[in-house]
């Protein structure tokens, strides 16, 4: 009797596996079925990757900006009741939009630039301090430059926040206005926090009757949201926000009347006078060999009248290559430069940069040395 119950229930056990493993086998077949079917998988899992990097990317840069902070004050409750204490990742709760714009956040810490790299443009260095790094309350909004906008983000201590066309722009309808909404609850959330808008001419332009309805609306978003800031203060806290609007352009007369009038200071810069090029030379140059003999800088002042800081920046960096070019023509001659060129060109390889290597003067700026 009892064999027989025995031979019964392995009779039995195949179809009981099968009975248990029907239903997984069933979930795996629709699930590939159903992500197959799904026109938009892949992009939903890019979107989940770039969530992850994104709350790491911010994970890092708070848990930085809170250590900082500490060391700041006595206590944790002392930062806390000065109500500067830095927001953790989890609380956030970072929306889909919010974590597109998070990916163009930017540490303090992780930018080269400081004002010490800034030649000529002193006065504005110091009103932008007096303006965003000294006053411990909410910064106007103005009109700089991207190198200035790095600096400042730099020396205040704030998140940068890098914002591009590109990230603003979305084909399905309505999703540039909640992008637009992302970067200022964002921005809230990192406070101290730099929003710098490159080129802004071509997000916030003049509007126009024929113009799309989707640019339109983006632009009524950034001003309604921009009103906000002057008004609204921090969650449990008295303090306005520290949220400060920057944007870059070379065609101010293009922005709406109504972005310009939200945007109070303006710095207009101008082409860098003679001190102000000898300054920017000094700067580019710092680090680099030159051929004292053989280079002189009053020179390059006077025939550099003209040129912008980032004409004088291509200049150098061409100068530059020219002992490169003469060091790689002369190994070339006596049959070495496919050995040299398994470790690269050695700034001890090459002679220092003179005068003639600029503007393409060559041989014809010799006597201009300091010889």
């Amino acid at each position: 009797m009892s064999s027989n119950k025995k031979s019964s229930l392995t009779g039995y056990l195949p179809d009981i596996l099968m009975a248990a493993a029907a239903p997984l086998i069933a979930y795996f077949v629709i699930r590939n079925l159903l992500s197959r079917l799904d026109p938009e998988a892949q992009q939903k899992e890019e979107a989940r990757a770039k969530a992850s990097a994104a709350n790491r990317k911010l994970d890092a840069i708070l848990t930085s900006k809170r250590r900082k902070s500490y060391g700041e004050y006595d206590s944790e409750d002392e930062e806390t009741e000065r109500g500067s204490r830095r927001p953790r990742i989890q609380d956030l709760n970072l929306s889909t939009y919010e974590q597109t714009i998070a990916m163009e956040v930017v540490a303090p810490e992780e930018i080269p630039v400081s004002f010490d790299d800034i030649g000529g443009l002193d006065s504005i260095i110091e009103e932008l301090k007096e303006s965003v790094i000294y006053p411990p309350y909410h910064a106007p909004p103005l009109l700089t430059l991207t190198m200035l906008a790095k600096a400042l983000a730099h020396e205040s201590g704030a998140c940068f926040i890098n914002l591009h066309i590109s990230t603003l722009t979305e084909k399905w309808y309505g999703d540039s206005n909640k992008l637009v909404n992302a970067v200022f609850s964002l921005a809230r959330k990192l406070q101290p926090s730099i929003v710098f808008i490159d080129e802004i001419d071509a997000v916030l332009g003049q509007r126009r009757s024929g113009e799309h309805e989707a640019s339109g609306m983006v632009k009524a978003e950034f001003m309604t949201h921009w009103d906000g800031l002057a008004s609204s203060t921090s969650s449990g806290s008295s303090t306005p926000q520290r949220i400060c609007i920057l944007g870059a352009t070379n065609r101010i007369q293009d922005i709406d009347e109504a972005i310009l009038r939200r945007m109070p200071k303006k710095f207009p810069v101008a082409l860098p006078n003679a001190s102000q090029r000898h300054n920017i030379f000094s700067l580019i140059l710092r680090g680099t060999k030159i051929d004292s003999q053989n280079f002189n800088l009053d020179y390059l002042v006077r025939v550099s009248a003209g040129m912008s800081g980032s004409d004088i920046k291509e200049a150098c960096r061409d100068a530059a290559m020219g002992p490169v070019r003469e060091y790689i023509r002369r190994k070339k001659a006596d049959g070495t430069l496919r050995h040299s060129s398994r470790r690269g060109v050695e700034q001890g390889d090459v002679r220092g940069l003179r005068t003639e290597d600029f503007f393409g003067r060559g041989e014809g700026v010799e006597g201009a040395g300091c010889g």
